[in-house]
Parts: structure tokens; C-alpha cells; sequence
């Protein structure tokens, strides 16, 4: 095409003068890399839609009896404080109001608030002075730059593993991976004040780049990870089964010398999260001043996941089922379309993302809608499942419809349901 462009131009006579602003933006935004054009596009359109609804969906419940419950006006008041504007305020909601504290806390007193990693919180500090000193805008400004970049690696991965056409992730899998990644139930909340969209971007960025053989950047990456969220260390296991995979599964000594060289860099991982608890140690006293104050603060205790998820659904709680059979769809997603052995180092990460939460007892159930959001290996196998004719349609309604209703309870003031 560009030979002929060429060809068909040879002869004309130079033009008279250089093109207006008009063209050269059209001529600027050509040369953007194909990822980003389209993850941009999806960024701001998905943030459109969603603001657009919500304020819709808020200025209905006004005045509504027993809008919001009792226990929630507070954290009204909090959103209100954040800014008068909805489109705006409704992105923050209980976490957000910790992780803003968090972000004021000074460094130069004893630390006393140890349930969260810091690595979110403290990403806010040097951005809040850029916006008048509002950590809470910080806040939600990083997280939705995580998720731009959540999007565009889930791009990239989805074309390198689901064998797309383009090899610069501009692919009809790469779309398709975005769309369902941004179609899980709950997904709305990957552009709250939460730390969703900073796991699922690192979490992509660490796969990423073990599909690359960077291992070096692998390790950098997962060092992040393991500070944003306490399960962020484990995912050190299927990462080291990608390194596994791409030596043939193989373990005898001379192979096991390869993983020495290439792999070594997977022990920054769980340093991540040593580095948390040695900042516990410093500051408390105590290496698991984190695990203690979860204890007190949440009731979070280490159990049986099969035996809670049983628990939630046999309580007779329709809202704890709810939730619970999510979690089991999700996993069976995966079961069902991860079986190949290439993929099993996805299923495997699934797997401990659907199951650790669970195993934290039912105080997660508020919950457990969020920490299922780090499963994206979910949206890969429902991007291949897209390919089969008419399929993709009747999974794009339905997965919106469930995320909409969703979207439409947590507007609801009953974000309980949600978190």
C-alpha cells in the first residue's frame, strides 16, 4: 500500500503550502502505536458510559426511603467531601477513605495503621501535590493510569497467547481480551479509588514480560506486586511455572542451572512483601503487625476455602451465594478453557486468586467480588471462546447485563454487596 501511495504521487507537483493543524493531528494520531489507539479509545469511551450512568442512576435514588442505609451515610458525607460533582465522587467508596488516610499519614511519627501495603497509598503521596494537595484525586488518578496500562498488557498478552494476527497487539484477540477483562463482573471498579486496576496491571505486566524471557523486569515488576496486595507474593508460583514451561517442564541438573541464571530474579517477588513486613518491624515492632491488625480489624483468619465457600452457600444468605457461586463460575472458566499445558501456569494463578481470598474466612464475602477481578486469566479464555460464530454477542449482553446490575447496586448505596 505504501509503494502504491508512492507511485501515485510521483509525478504530482509539490504543495503549496504545509498542511493546517487539522491535518497534522489526524497525521499525529496515525502514527500512534495500534495498542494504544485502541486501549485509549476504550479507556475513555468505558469511562463515558460509566460516569454517564451513574450520575443517571444516583439522581433517581435521590430522596428514595431508606436511600442510603444508615450505615453507609457516612461514607456519603466522605464522597461529598471528596467533591461535589457525582461523575466524579461516586469512584470512592470505604477503602478509598483508608487508603486516603494512608497517603496523609506523615513518615516522620510512628507508623500505627498496618492492614494495607503501602505501595498504592504511597504512589499517591508525590502525585498529590501536583493536584492541590488532594491525595484522594491522587488516588484515583493512579488508578486509572494503572488502568490504561492494565489494558493495554492485557492487550498484548492476549495476542501473544491466543495467536493473533498482528504482531504488534492490534489483533482481533487483543480486542476481544480487553472487552472481556473490562466485561467481569465488577469490573466497574477498576476506575475506583481502589487497588484493582494497579494489581491486574502489574499482574499482566509480570506475565508480560515472563512470556518475553525478561526476567530481570519480571522480578522488578513482582516486587511491586507483592507490595500492592498481600497475595501479590504468591503469584511468584506460576510465574516460575512459565520459566518451567519455556525449558520443556524439564528438571534435570543442567536445566536446573538455566533456571538459576534466568530465573533468579523471581525471588524479588516474595522480597516485595518481605520488605513490607520488615517496614512492620520497623515501625511496630512486630514482623506481622499486618497480619494482627487484619485479625483485630476484619476478623480474618486463615480456613478451609472449600469449607467457606460451602459455608456461603448453605447459610441461606442469598447475597453471600451470589458472590460465592461468581467465584465457582470463574474457576470453572478456567478449569474448562486452561486445560493445555502451556496454559497451566494461568490456570494455576486462577486458581490461588479465586481460592485465597476465600481462605480468609466469610468476613471476605463483602469482598470477594473485588478480589475476583485479579483473575483475568477468565477474559482470555472467554476471548477464545468469542472466536465461535454468534457466541460472542450473547456473552458480551450477558456479562454487561450482570455487570450493569452490579453497577446499578453499588450506585444504590448498598456497595456492601460490591465491597
Amino acid at each position: 500500500m505504501a509503494d502504491e501511495r508512492r507511485a501515485g504521487t510521483a509525478g504530482a507537483p509539490a504543495p503549496a503550502r504545509r498542511p493546517g493543524a487539522p491535518a497534522r493531528l489526524v497525521s499525529a494520531a496515525g502514527r500512534v502505536p495500534a495498542p494504544w489507539g485502541f486501549v485509549l479509545a476504550v479507556f475513555a469511551g468505558s469511562k463515558l458510559v460509566l460516569s454517564l450512568v451513574g450520575v443517571l442512576v444516583l439522581t433517581a435514588w435521590d430522596g428514595v426511603p431508606g436511600a442510603p442505609p444508615a450505615d453507609e451515610t457516612m461514607m456519603r458525607a466522605q464522597q461529598d467531601a471528596v467533591s461535589p460533582h457525582r461523575w466524579f465522587s461516586l469512584w470512592f467508596a470505604w477503602d478509598s477513605f483508608l487508603y486516603d488516610h494512608l497517603a496523609r499519614m506523615p513518615l516522620d511519627r510512628p507508623w500505627t495503621e498496618f492492614g494495607f501495603p503501602l505501595l498504592y497509598p504511597f504512589l499517591a503521596r508525590p502525585v498529590a501535590p501536583l493536584l492541590g494537595g488532594h491525595p484522594d484525586w491522587a488516588l484515583l488518578l493512579v488508578s486509572n493510569v494503572a488502568l490504561l496500562f492494565e489494558l493495554y498488557y492485557a492487550y498484548r498478552l492476549g495476542v501473544r497467547l491466543l495467536g493473533g494476527d498482528d504482531p504488534d497487539g492490534s489483533g482481533a484477540d487483543g480486542r476481544r481480551v480487553v472487552r472481556y477483562l473490562l466485561l467481569l463482573p465488577a469490573a466497574f471498579l477498576f476506575q475506583a479509588a481502589l487497588t484493582e486496576s494497579l494489581f491486574v496491571c502489574l499482574a499482566l505486566a509480570a506475565f508480560w514480560y515472563a512470556e518475553q524471557r525478561r526476567w530481570l523486569v519480571v522480578g522488578i515488576v513482582g516486587y511491586f506486586l507483592a507490595l500492592s496486595r498481600s497475595i501479590g507474593f504468591v503469584v511468584v508460583i506460576p510465574l516460575a511455572l512459565v520459566l518451567l514451561r519455556q525449558h520443556g517442564w524439564r528438571l534435570d541438573p543442567r536445566t536446573l542451572l538455566r533456571y538459576l541464571r534466568e530465573g533468579w530474579a523471581l525471588l524479588l517477588v516474595p522480597a516485595g512483601w518481605l520488605s513490607f513486613m520488615a517496614f512492620c518491624r520497623w515501625q511496630g515492632g512486630d514482623w506481622f503487625a499486618y497480619q494482627h491488625a487484619q485479625e483485630k480489624g476484619w476478623g480474618i483468619r486463615l480456613q478451609n476455602p472449600l469449607w467457606v465457600a460451602w459455608h456461603a452457600l448453605t447459610d441461606g444468605n442469598s447475597a453471600d451465594a451470589l458472590r460465592v457461586w461468581i467465584a465457582v463460575a470463574m474457576l470453572l472458566v478456567a478449569i474448562v478453557g486452561l486445560r493445555r499445558r502451556a496454559e497451566w501456569p494461568y490456570l494455576v494463578y486462577t486458581v490461588i486468586v479465586v481460592l485465597v481470598p476465600l481462605s480468609m474466612g466469610p468476613s471476605v464475602y463483602k469482598s470477594l467480588l473485588r478480589y475476583l477481578l485479579a483473575a483475568f486469566p477468565v477474559a482470555l479464555v472467554l476471548a477464545r471462546w468469542a472466536r465461535r460464530p454468534g457466541l460472542d454477542p450473547w456473552l458480551t449482553a450477558g456479562l454487561a447485563l450482570l455487570q450493569g446490575a452490579l453497577f446499578a447496586v453499588w450506585l444504590a448505596y448498598w456497595t456492601h454487596l460490591i465491597i
